[in-house]
């Protein structure tokens, strides 16, 4: 075992002080090989910047997430749950109907927010994007909106108004809420109160003119275990390209939908016509680049003929001359691709700079992961062993008498 270790350490030795010693010419193949890796590297970068860069876009939005249903309807428990379910569904949750999802929220008489929405949420909900805050009972996550209607801020009280007319006379129902935290004002625009299911449905029933003790009214109709039913259901896709199969199941069931589903087309297309562009060039560089390295390492070992004859003469295999060859082969490749991550760092840095700020462009990424990187590395090493072995096939025919031709 030490023999071969220390045989491999004499042909790396040898390998790099060959290097060195032509170091003119060494320097040129990788720099012929940094003027193939870096722009394929930065053409690279900026498909997947780009294209990163949108679907972030496309995530951060949760609308962008949500089929709509249109049309109301009358669903169970069993259907909502059977919906959830669904390999496509990222969240969905029961609605109750669009008039008797409205209430007054107030604090004292000068602070109110008249007709505020009112939207029952879970753990999970995209739109809040809240993991570890969940309304439980009577608390209340505000909308920006609304807070600053309010002035209300976490842990203060809130009243809940509704209004309702039974056997033609009007009653007016209250709650008491708290605030459990306020909705950044980016996540929801309008004035809203986000409760518990629980909570939205007693004020559904409450409209409907039953009997809820929640609201401090005892007139009504008693709900003598009433099963909840929906008009509709609140439904986000588990990611971009679930958002197609989904609406096309709650076609089939004949409802009525809407999505954004063009803007999350368009990406997509962005990315198959940026990635064909990529292919294209990068199929012609490596063309260019194979052909560039076969022709340098083939005049590379024409040139030292005499030295590779010379090794021959001094008990060097057929196999070791080629590892010899490959070896320089790897090295040469990893300056080069060494190089070449460093001109996509600064040609980077400068698409970046320049771009960034460009009001035609907006925010501009170009970059690539770790992962990316180490792809590129194993490839440039395994195009340079490959061209190596051609070169290795006819350093492996140099025969130890060559040397001593020219004495």
């Amino acid at each position: 075992m030490n023999r071969w270790i220390d045989r491999l350490h004499l042909l790396g030795s040898l390998a790099l002080q060959d290097l060195w010693h032509d170091r003119k010419v060494s320097l040129c193949i990788a720099a012929s090989l940094v003027a193939v890796i870096a722009p394929l590297l930065l053409l690279f970068g900026l498909k997947h910047g780009v294209v990163s860069q949108l679907q972030d876009e496309l995530l951060r939005d949760p609308r962008n997430l949500e089929v709509k249903m249109l049309s109301n309807g009358n669903y169970d428990s069993a259907w909502i749950e059977r919906l959830r379910q669904r390999p496509e569904t990222g969240f969905a949750l029961g609605q109750t109907r669009s008039l008797n999802t409205q209430a007054d929220l107030l604090i004292g008489m000068q602070r109110f927010v008249e007709g505020a929405e009112i939207i029952a949420t879970e753990p999970g909900d995209p739109q809040l994007n809240l993991a570890s805050l969940t309304p439980v009972g009577n608390q209340v996550i505000l909308s920006a909106s609304a807070a600053q209607r309010l002035q209300a801020k976490a842990g203060d009280s809130v009243q809940l108004r509704a209004l309702r007319r039974l056997d033609g006379v009007n009653e007016r129902g209250e709650m008491t809420l708290t605030v459990l935290a306020v909705l950044d004002g980016a996540r929801f625009g309008r004035a809203a109160g986000f409760v518990a299911p629980p909570l939205l449905l007693a004020l559904e029933r409450f409209r409907d003119g039953y009997q809820v003790s929640e609201f401090g009214i005892t007139t009504g109709k008693p709900q003598d275990n009433l099963q909840p039913l929906y008009a509709r259901a609140r439904v986000y896709a588990r990611d971009i390209d679930q958002v197609a199969p989904l609406e096309h199941w709650l076609n089939e069931q004949h409802i009525e939908t809407s999505s954004r589903l063009a803007d999350i087309d368009n990406v997509k297309a962005i990315n198959h016509v940026l990635g064909l562009i990529f292919g294209v060039i990068a199929i012609a560089a490596l063309i260019g680049c194979v052909a560039s390295m076969v022709g340098a390492f083939l005049a590379n070992i024409d040139r030292k003929r005499k030295s590779l004859a010379v090794l021959r003469l001094l008990g060097f295999k057929r196999r070791s001359v080629g590892g010899f060859v490959v070896l320089q082969a790897l090295v040469l490749s990893l300056a080069g691709y060494v190089g070449g991550l460093g001109s996509y760092a600064v040609g980077s840095h400068l698409f970046d700079y320049l771009l960034g700020g460009s009001q035609a462009t907006g925010t501009f990424v170009c970059h690539i992961t770790v992962w990316h990187g180490l792809a590129a590395l194993l490839l440039t090493f395994l195009v340079a062993a490959l061209v190596a072995m051609i070169g290795a096939l006819r350093a492996i025919n140099i025969q130890p008498a060559e040397s001593l031709r020219e004495l």
